[in-house]
């Protein structure tokens, strides 16, 4: 998600009186007029900012129009923020106020404090002074090693979800909401990877965590002029589950590149001041206390089905008329790159 914001986009729209309303009704301290704008990034949720005389906020709602039956939970997110931003110390927007009515914005949404920062959208930080790098995916690392640290049962999460076979599962809806979403049409290499990623699931499973499901350096607002991460945002996809499969997700950064996705793949990493996959790794596993990260190469190739999957709801929604990005169409053209790159992850994993 953009800091930057601009008008409601064509059927975002909402009444901006009724929410006033509502809200000096039922959020303390929120007084009108409102000034709202919305922001150009969130694939799922329209996330607009709300500005009063007094501060900023930030409200977050499902979109309108025909929903896939397990998407867009705004209740969700606003648990999971809820319970981390009381209970521990992971980096996350305090949530303020969810409401389950259809009649005040059209659709449920939840409001959290506005987070002032910085988002990087290209990883290799080409406005950051190269000496300055290194420290931000640091602070990117620990963030992720924090969140994983948390025993779910210990913030009231604990029936968050189910944390058993969560690989498993995840593949079994991944490959479901990408095969019922016939508008957005086939790909051979997803086809493949529906049959090979069930029979290759690692043996074993590490201790359940709270798992993000989306962590990326542009889903994180980092301190204004300080190498620390302030917020992690766009928790739509959290749950309990395998927290190897969460950090290969981010992880994919190292192994990708494309004109829409832009990551690290063939680029001189030392000279960018960047350091290697294999000391960001080394440095998760010091601050979790692992040993290693087993089976990374399966992973991979399951986060990167999985990204594949996304990409291709993404595409669903573009068709049927829902989508709420402008970049909307950019990542739906990357269906095939990213079906492609997963299976080349599947013969890695086969090959070592």
């Amino acid at each position: 998600m953009d800091l930057t914001t601009h008008e409601f986009r064509p059927g975002l729209e909402f009444d901006v009186d009724a929410l006033t309303a509502y809200l000096e009704l039922h959020l303390e301290g929120f007084h009108g007029p409102v000034h709202v704008r919305q922001f150009p990034g969130g694939q799922s949720n329209p996330t607009y900012r709300l500005t009063t005389p007094s501060r900023r906020y930030v409200l977050r709602r499902k979109p309108p129009g025909d929903l896939l039956p397990s998407a867009h939970a705004v209740d969700r997110e606003y648990r999971v923020m809820r319970a981390l931003s009381d209970h521990t110390d992971v980096s996350v927007a305090r949530p303020l106020l969810l409401c389950q009515e259809g009649s005040i914005v059209g659709t449920h949404f939840y409001v959290m404090d506005h987070v002032d920062g910085r988002i990087f959208w290209d990883p290799t930080l080409p406005e950051i002074p190269i000496a300055e790098r290194a420290a931000l995916y640091d602070a990117m690392n620990d963030a992720i090693a924090r969140l994983h640290s948390v025993a779910p049962e210990s913030i009231g999460l604990g029936d968050f979800g189910r944390p058993e076979g969560y690989v498993a599962r995840q593949v079994a809806r991944w490959s479901k909401q990408y095969l019922a979403d016939t508008q957005a049409g086939r790909d051979p290499f997803m086809d493949r990877l529906t049959k090979w990623l069930p029979a290759h699931l690692p043996k074993g499973e590490p201790p359940p965590a709270v798992v993000h499901g989306d962590f990326r350096m542009d889903n994180l607002i980092f301190h204004p002029t300080e190498s620390r991460v302030l917020a992690i945002m766009d928790w739509e996809l959290s749950t309990i589950g395998d927290p190897l499969a969460d950090f290969a997700y981010h992880l994919m950064t190292y192994r990708m590149s494309s004109a829409s996705v832009p990551g690290l793949l063939g680029r001189e990493l030392q000279a960018l001041g960047l350091p290697s996959e294999a000391d960001y790794v080394r440095a998760y596993c010091a601050r979790r206390g692992l040993a290693e990260l087993p089976n990374l190469d399966f992973y991979l190739a399951f986060c990167m089905f999985r990204l594949a999957a996304i990409f291709h709801g993404i595409r669903g929604r573009v068709a049927r008329g829902t989508a709420v990005s402008p970049q909307a169409k950019k990542y739906a053209a990357e269906v095939e790159a990213m079906a492609k790159a997963a299976w080349a992850q599947a013969e890695r994993a086969e090959r070592f």
